[in-house]
């Protein structure tokens, strides 16, 4: 059984309070990095009831956020300086020459840029997922018309979304969600599979038809302007040069060694990711070493540099945010010690759950709810424990399908924190297209609720 003794504490009480603040900002549109400080603080000086345990707790949280992110932004910046070296060759262009007859619109290359993200995804996971196809084929989706934060919105929805909730090929999150409910793999995988398929339908579709008409960029595809909104989108005349052409060959060819790797050797995560990173930067020397010759040591030197410079650029104030948000979970106790808690977002979830009166649909309602709060991190599946063991817990006591409670739990939970909601879930896709975490995280948010909504009817006919 589920413990649900909790005892909440005057640090909970803040925590929660600047959570509600700090999505109080959000949603007027301002900035948060500065609301996020100003906690940290409050909560050092609460856990540790000095002022110098707040000075602490403010360093602590963001250099373990900044570590937390770190092979995040080392894909994203060895993947952009490969983009970079692309680009100045003109290999960019003769890799997405091919696809121009298949990305005639916008509208068509958005469900062809999320169907390639959703299939690599179930394989591959989203993390190397996202290098994989933004490396390959955002360029031309852009220079076909479709503005980068619509590309973001296709490729986090149905590879942060869809694959990563559903989990099918690798099996990693029912798994979790398995273990904790005491049922099998199998049973959250058969018995939830309509929630799962109706969840990402119902979003994908929202996300489509809310944006149909702002897809493109204009209603001429423009590489110029195309051109301006991401790093490697491509450079203005183009040379067919050899260079170009060996590492336009090269670059897919090496992908797809990768990939044959990670089925073959059963690499997943960041294993897999290691690989896709480590073959950017390769490639990009190799690049620079055929291409520049005697300059290209100083050539590879500036592409890891603008790299470096992006990425740092780009999450500089999410390392702030997720300082805040870490605390939440099993971070507090790196970066605060015993304070009685090892998860203030945890905490909550279970006071929740046994204070709320027990039917089928309240009860799926709570695991949706608690799901989404430990989905607050950005780790879709820190909260997974909890929700399958909720689901075990209270199906049993009002007689609910356990598998269908802990696929509602799963699917919350990741799609909150895993991460298509919060902004600091949501990096990898935004850095590779060049757009705010946060606009990214506004645009999917009512796609997502409408998701939500249509999990919750179907859970309902389930249960």
């Amino acid at each position: 059984m589920l413990e649900t003794a909790i005892v909440l504490t005057p640090l909970h009480y803040l925590y929660l309070a600047g959570v509600i603040v700090i999505l109080t900002v959000m949603v007027l549109r301002q900035d948060t990095p500065a609301v996020c400080i100003g906690f940290l603080f409050l909560l050092g000086v609460a856990g540790a009831g000095n002022l110098i345990g707040g000075i602490q707790t403010v360093f602590n949280a963001m250099l373990y956020a900044a570590k937390e992110f770190m092979e995040v932004i080392a894909t994203i910046a060895l993947v952009t300086a490969l983009s970079k070296a692309l680009s100045d060759l003109g290999s960019d262009y003769l890799l997405m020459k091919p696809m121009s007859r298949v990305m005639k619109t916008p509208s068509l290359t958005w469900w062809i840029l999320g169907l390639t993200m959703l299939l690599f995804s179930l394989f591959l996971w989203p993390s190397p997922s996202v290098a994989l196809v933004g490396a390959i084929m955002l360029p031309f989706a852009v220079r076909a018309g479709l503005k980068p934060l619509a590309a973001a919105m296709a490729m986090n929805l149905f590879g942060h979304g869809i694959a990563l909730s559903y989990d099918v090929v690798i099996q990693g999150a029912p798994a979790i969600s398995a273990a904790s409910a005491g049922i099998t793999t199998s049973q959250v995988l058969s018995e939830g599979r309509l929630i799962f398929w109706v969840m990402g339908a119902a979003t994908v579709t929202a996300a489509f038809l809310l944006n149909r008409k702002t897809l493109a960029e204009t209603t001429t595809p423009n590489p110029q302007i195309a051109k301006s909104q991401i790093p490697d989108s491509g450079a203005s005349n183009i040379q067919f040069t050899r260079p170009a052409l060996i590492l336009a060959v090269a670059t897919p060819l090496a992908f797809l060694a990768d990939i044959a790797a990670m089925l073959a050797f059963d690499l997943r995560g960041g294993d897999a990711t290691s690989i896709v990173s480590g073959t950017a930067v390769l490639l990009m020397c190799l690049g620079s070493a055929i291409g520049y010759k005697k300059a290209s040591l100083e050539k590879i030197t500036g592409y890891l540099t603008d790299g470096f410079l992006f990425a740092i650029r780009i999450f500089a104030p999410v390392i702030a945010i997720g300082a805040f948000f870490f605390l939440g979970g099993e971070g507090i106790t790196s970066i605060m010690g015993d304070v009685g808690t090892t998860g203030i977002m945890n905490d909550w979830a279970v006071w929740l759950a046994s204070h709320a009166p027990l039917n089928k649909y309240l009860i799926a309602a709570i695991q949706m709810a608690v799901g989404a709060l430990t989905g607050l991190d950005g780790s879709g599946f820190s909260g997974l424990p909890l929700t399958g063991a909720l689901a075990s817990t209270f199906g049993t006591a009002v007689g609910a399908s356990i598998p269908v409670l802990a696929a509602l739990g799963q699917i919350t939970a990741i799609f909150v924190g895993g991460g298509t909601i919060v902004p600091w879930g949501l990096i990898p896709v935004a850095a590779i297209c060049n757009v705010s975490p946060l606009e990214l995280a506004r645009k999917n948010f009512l796609p997502v609720l409408i998701g939500f909504f249509c999990a919750f009817l179907a859970a309902c006919f389930l249960l």
